[in-house]
């Protein structure tokens, strides 16, 4: 008898169970039954930014090195002591400026020699001719041989040879002079002296008195794919000014605007790109030799096109989508179409209007339909709307 009570026991609690879960889910109200699962549980902060409308530019991104256009390391020409040094490590000079003083008093004393040299020989030329014409009328009177007439013709000529390489003596003389006294061949900022006075120093020296380094205008020097250049080039031949923006290594200052000038004549086969030189006034000498820098050439601008920050384009199981959050602070996924973008914000060809709200950071954990909190709400509209808001050189959707 035990044993077969157990199984109608087994049977009729079954039952039960079975009539209270009935009754719960049919005295359930239908308001819990309607609640999305989303809020059973607390809204997740993001942050968010604006679907805007403006211009946007459209870039290609490089790291270049900034290259001064003439760079000099003076040198003497001739051999000497150093009396004077005029320029003050780092200066700006100007092409001409004087620098270095060697001792010319050996170099003055040469060219006195070479000047008493040729005072000498052009007196025996000077007599040398006055003999000649004296000559030439006696042979006209029959009074002196021909052949003697001939001898004094050619010492003449011999006389004027010797005035003429004094001459060229006494200029070489004069340079050497002026190589005593040492100036800038180009403008631009002196680097660190190399000598000091008192040091003895010749042409065959290899390192050199100081280095000139030209920095404005200066160059920068980048390099790009080959695929780029169907994007730059037939513009740049055809004449049109290509923007070029320079930016710190670590990308958080701008440095300076300028103009692609020039690209290379061949593409590198070991890396599959070419060289670029764009050109800056640098007057603020904010680029300086050897720099690297991060380069950003501008190609294109999008003229009054959708724009959000390129952090709220994702990409997934629906394709290319975003978080749109709606007037109930819950979001909606959002299929959109890109088109180019940079850095910091993408063009949309469709999926958004201007006006909407995109969630840029916080993504990761939200789904259709989940409740949301905008990061600094609280602190009133300025701060719910910052971060990532404003398009780059565009302007605000009307």
């Amino acid at each position: 008898m035990k044993r077969a009570a157990w199984p109608r026991y087994l049977i009729g609690l079954l039952v039960v169970l079975l009539a209270i879960g009935a009754w719960r889910y049919w005295t359930l109200s239908p308001q819990q039954q309607s609640r999305p699962s989303s809020a059973a549980g607390p809204a997740i902060t993001v942050r968010t930014g604006l679907v805007t409308r403006g211009d946007m530019p459209v870039y290609l991104n490089a790291l270049g090195t900034v290259t001064s256009l003439a760079t000099t390391t003076v040198k003497t020409q001739i051999s000497g002591k150093i009396t004077e040094i005029a320029f003050k490590e780092g200066q700006m000079v100007k092409a001409g400026d004087f620098l270095i003083q060697i001792d010319p008093s050996p170099y003055q004393t040469a060219l006195n020699q070479a000047q008493g040299q040729l005072a000498r020989d052009q007196a025996q030329l000077e007599a040398s001719r006055v003999d000649l014409t004296r000559y030439e009328g006696l042979m006209k009177q029959d009074s002196i041989a021909r052949q003697q007439v001939d001898t004094q013709r050619a010492l003449v000529k011999q006389n004027e040879g010797t005035v003429r390489a004094d001459e060229a003596a006494v200029a070489m003389a004069k340079i050497n002079l002026d190589y005593a006294r040492i100036v800038s061949p180009i403008t631009g900022r002196v680097g660190l002296r190399l000598v000091d006075i008192g040091n003895y120093v010749q042409p065959s020296d290899q390192g050199g008195l100081v280095v000139v380094t030209q920095t404005e205008p200066i160059s920068v020097i980048f390099s790009l794919p080959q695929d780029t250049i169907p994007q730059f080039l037939p513009k740049l031949r055809s004449g049109e000014k290509l923007t070029v923006e320079v930016y710190s290594r670590d990308g958080s200052k701008k440095l300076a605007t300028g103009a692609l000038d020039t690209v290379d004549n061949q593409i590198d086969t070991t890396t599959g790109t070419v060289k670029l030189r764009a050109m800056f006034a640098n007057e603020d000498e904010q680029l300086f030799p050897n720099q690297f820098v991060n380069v950003k050439l501008i190609v294109d601008t999008l003229r009054d096109t959708t724009i959000v920050p390129s952090a709220a384009v994702l990409l997934g199981a629906p394709g290319t989508y975003a978080y749109v959050v709606k007037s109930d602070n819950t979001v909606t996924v959002r299929p959109v179409k890109v088109g180019p973008g940079n850095d910091s914000h993408t063009a949309i060809l469709s999926g958004l209007e201007p006006g909407e709200r995109v969630v840029i950071d916080g993504t990761d954990r939200l789904r259709e339909g989940t409740a949301v909190r905008i990061a600094g709400e609280a602190s009133g509209a300025k701060a719910s709307e910052s971060g990532g808001n404003q398009p780059p050189r565009g302007k605000q959707a009307k």
